[in-house]
């Protein structure tokens, strides 16, 4: 979490926005006292990376395995029109 002046915010919003949005909390102050907090919205679609590549391998492991011959076999009948 980082903290910063409402002057700084201001001139520095666009890089803040990003901080926010790879996950930190931004604390703004005024004259040295917590006024606000700027916080990325949780509205269920990000999800933890990892998570995401969990499910990705488990889906591929689910999955017969295809050999490059195969796939370049079904590039070439897909070529003949």
């Amino acid at each position: 979490m980082s903290t910063v002046g409402s002057y700084e915010a201001k001139t520095r919003l666009p890089e803040l926005l990003r901080s926010v949005e790879q996950g930190e909390t931004v604390t703004i102050t005024r004259r040295g006292v917590p006024i606000a907090r700027i916080v990325g919205v949780d509205d269920g679609r990000s999800q933890r990376v990892g998570d995401v590549i969990d499910r990705m391998r488990a889906a591929r492991a689910r999955r017969p395995s295809v050999s490059t011959t195969e796939i370049l076999a079904a590039r070439d009948r897909g070529r003949r029109g």
